[in-house]
């Protein structure tokens, strides 16, 4: 297997990666992702697989908490009610990187990577959402570290849930 410097600088494991991708593109499914925390780091993981144009539609990076809403559609009460670090905000990004890219699966990320807290938010506090198109999940996961080590799981965790759920449709 061909080495993946920018998955093994965030710990995915890229048999893994390589196979989530070719899965994907033999039943014809295709991703979409909207990232705040990650700002795009998902996206380009997922692109660093070699054929992955087949697969990946493309990304929003919504760092911004109006883009959230403007690009991704994220509800702008639920923002102005919860804030940009919520789990029904990470289902929401999911749900318009599907639509506004129009893929398969959508994936949303949303937390806080640190060093310090956000609206009441401890560090490490991470919100990920996959939709497709007969499963959708929001994860809630605290990770401990700093800022690369917080956004570097949250990668992992967010392929993970993709491979999961697009594993129930085999």
């Amino acid at each position: 297997m061909a080495r993946n410097p920018l998955a093994e600088a965030v710990g995915v494991d890229v048999e893994g990666l390589t196979g989530l991708i070719g899965a994907l593109r033999d039943r014809g499914e295709t991703v979409a992702t909207a990232e705040s925390l990650t700002g795009g780091l998902v996206a380009a993981v997922l692109t660093s697989v070699p054929g992955s144009s087949a697969v990946v539609r493309g990304g929003l990076v919504v760092y911004a908490t109006s883009l959230k809403h403007e690009l991704a559609g994220v509800d702008g009460e639920l923002l102005a009610e919860h804030g940009p670090v919520y789990p029904a905000v990470a289902a929401q990004l999911a749900d318009g990187a599907r639509v506004t890219c129009g893929s398969t699966w959508g994936i949303g990320l949303t937390g806080v990577a640190g060093p310090e807290p956000q609206d009441g938010i401890e560090p490490g506090v991470v919100h990920i959402g996959v939709s497709g198109p007969d499963a959708a999940e929001v994860r809630t996961i605290g990770f401990d570290g700093n800022r690369h080590q917080v956004r570097a799981a949250a990668v992992r965790t967010a392929l993970d849930l993709l491979r999961a759920l697009a594993d129930q449709r085999d």
